[in-house]
């Protein structure tokens, strides 16, 4: 049970890194269309853009975009939940 927890805690901090990344390859043009924002947005992509559409759909932020920090929220949400279903489990 303790090796699943800790495995799911290093995905989270995994994905939580690669969007901080993402937010900090977005102000630096040079790194944008490298190897590594490749990556990097390969990782990301499939959990901002529910995220921005919804945002677009139902709330205008304008030009700022919200959902890496609504990612983070919700990243962290759903990883307590997970936890709490595991120790009701075992």
């Amino acid at each position: 049970m303790w090796i699943i927890i800790k495995a799911l805690g290093y995905f989270v901090q995994f994905l939580e890194l690669m969007i901080l990344i993402r937010c900090v390859i977005s102000f630096i043009p040079n790194l944008q269309y490298s190897k590594i924002s490749d990556f990097v947005y390969s990782v990301t992509e499939p959990i901002l853009y529910p995220i921005r559409e919804m945002l677009y759909k139902y709330a205008n932020t304008g030009p700022i975009d919200l959902s890496p920090i609504i990612a983070y929220f919700l990243i962290g949400f759903v990883y307590k939940m997970v936890i709490r279903i595991i120790f009701m489990v075992f």
